[in-house]
This record gives C-alpha cells, sequence and structure tokens, in this order.
C-alpha cells in the first residue's frame, strides 16, 4: 500500500503509475476535492477511474502524523467530522505544494524583487525590476508547466535581440497525465461563470465517438465554453482519452480568436478522437448531429 499526501496533480499522477505497477494507493487530500482548481466534471471522471481500479480518495482529511517500525509506516488521518483512523503504508508519497529554488543565488543582493514564497516578479516581458535581468520557469510562479518555461525562453530572446515580444497566455494548454488525461485551455466554465460572462456549453461524450468506442476507452467528454452572443471560443476542456494531444486544436482557437464556427466548419476525419473537438462546438451552437441539442 501507498499513501499518497496530497491530491493535486503530482499526486495523482504518480499515484495513477504506482497502481498501475500493483500497488494499492490511498489519496489523502485536504481540501474538498482532488486536483483543486479543475471543473468537478472533469475531476468526478478521472476519480470514478481510479477507484475504479482499487484507488481509495480521502477529501477534506488531513494526516496528523506518520509513524514509522520495521520499515513501514503508519498513517493516521483525522476527517473533517473529528474521526480519525489508521492506514498502514509500505510508501507514503509526500505531494504536497511547490518551493521555488531562488535563495542562494546573489538573487537578494541584486535586488531582485520576490514574493514571500521566493517567486522571482516579472513583468509582461519576463524582466525583473532590476533592468537586463530576466527569469522564466517555475521560480516566476504557476503555472508549473514545461511547455511554458520553453515558450518564455524564447520570448526572452526575442526581447533581448531587440524584437517585440510578450507573454500572453491566453492560450496556454494543460495537461494532467492521468488516466484518463485532462487537458484544458483558456477558461473553465467555473471561471467564466465567475467573472459573470454570458456563454454557452457544449459537451460531447467520448462514448458517442466511434474511434473511442474501436479503442475501448470511451470514458469522459470534451467540453467547449464560448462568448454566447460572438460565439468566440473562451475555453476547452477534455478529460478522456489522448486529451494532451486534443487540446492543441482548442489552443490554436483560442490564439486565433476563433469562433465556435470556425471549428464546427472545420471538416474532421472520421474516425477520430478529434471529432469529438467539432462535435463539442456544434453542440454549443444548438446544431449537434450526433446528440440531442438542448
Amino acid at each position: 500500500t501507498m499513501v499518497v499526501v496530497g491530491g493535486g496533480v503530482i499526486g495523482l499522477e504518480l499515484g495513477m503509475v504506482y497502481q498501475k505497477l500493483g500497488m494499492k494507493v490511498v489519496v489523502v487530500e485536504l481540501l474538498p476535492q482532488i486536483l483543486t482548481g479543475v471543473d468537478k466534471d472533469l475531476v468526478r471522471v478521472v476519480q470514478k477511474a481510479f477507484e475504479k481500479t482499487g484507488g481509495e480518495v480521502h477529501v477534506e482529511a488531513k494526516v496528523e502524523k506518520i509513524t514509522k517500525k520495521d520499515g513501514k509506516a503508519t498513517v493516521t488521518v483525522a476527517t473533517k467530522d473529528g474521526k480519525s483512523f489508521d492506514i498502514e503504508a509500505n510508501k507514503v508519497l509526500m505531494a504536497v505544494g511547490f518551493k521555488p529554488n531562488s535563495k542562494n543565488l546573489g538573487l537578494e543582493d541584486l535586488g531582485v524583487k520576490m514574493d514571500q514564497r521566493g517567486h522571482i516578479q516579472v513583468n509582461e516581458k519576463l524582466e525583473t525590476n532590476v533592468s537586463g535581468v530576466y527569469a522564466i520557469g517555475d521560480v516566476i510562479g504557476a503555472p508549473y508547466l514545461a511547455h511554458k518555461a520553453t515558450k518564455e525562453g524564447e520570448i526572452v530572446a526575442e526581447v533581448v535581440a531587440g524584437h517585440k515580444a510578450a507573454v500572453d497566455w491566453r492560450a496556454m494548454p494543460s495537461a494532467i497525465f492521468t488516466e484518463p488525461e485532462i487537458a484544458t485551455v483558456g477558461l473553465s466554465e467555473t471561471q467564466a461563470k465567475e467573472q459573470g460572462k454570458n456563454v454557452k456549453v457544449g459537451k460531447f461524450p467520448f462514448s458517442v465517438s466511434g474511434r473511442a468506442m474501436a479503442v475501448r476507452h470511451t470514458e469522459g467528454f470534451v467540453k467547449t465554453i464560448v462568448d454566447a452572443e460572438t460565439h468566440e471560443v473562451l475555453g476547452v476542456a477534455i478529460v478522456g482519452p489522448e486529451a494532451s494531444d486534443l487540446i492543441s486544436e482548442a489552443s490554436l482557437a483560442i490564439e486565433m480568436c476563433a469562433f465556435a464556427e470556425d471549428v464546427h466548419l472545420t471538416i474532421h476525419p472520421h474516425p477520430t478522437l478529434g471529432e469529438a473537438v467539432m462535435e463539442s462546438f456544434k453542440h454549443a451552437l444548438g446544431e449537434a448531429v450526433h446528440l440531442i441539442n438542448r
């Protein structure tokens, strides 16, 4: 048995890996849901798949202590109702929080500004408050993504070379390599509503996809968020097979300020998983062919 302390991205990704390798995995998360910040309907799909293969999830639960004896650990967990229970574990994986590695680099001597956690503060050109000093990657803060850091490096190179360049993360995709995968770009449905936007939401389940049926991975769906009046693409969320590959089309749509009709009118080959992206936009517009329109 492995206990994973923290039900965030890294905790779930590694937890599922170890479960695939044959371990019983128990996830303990302090907050009300695993994968905090991800829309609940996407999380439900991943959690269901995790539990179906033998995993356990305890939310609103806190690890009070870990006692080691004879090469094993006893993890004491307290629940929100004041009760507690013990889990006997062979391994404990701590997967809580990120800490920027910005100390002992001489940044304080230069006067480079950092936040309370140690993240280096930068402007839209990734320059610090000290002229000529730039920072990229995880050390400047979330989202902690390798492809974001790569793009930031390119932007800094352009800026240093005297070209016009600045960050614009509206179309920054994010992928979570659980099984099934989750991938998102742009605004989530929750964020759009919190911002008071009038939106239309389309959903297309992989259970209706011919390709998903063929590869026997029909869990999940594609969800699209578009402006209710202009139909501009605001966000896309995918949970299901190959989500991390499928999200690039949505990133391009947001980068180009495309409209739902642009994706709707783009003919996708059949049978492919990519058809689900197109179909979700059709559903948002009330023009779905393979689903009942709301």
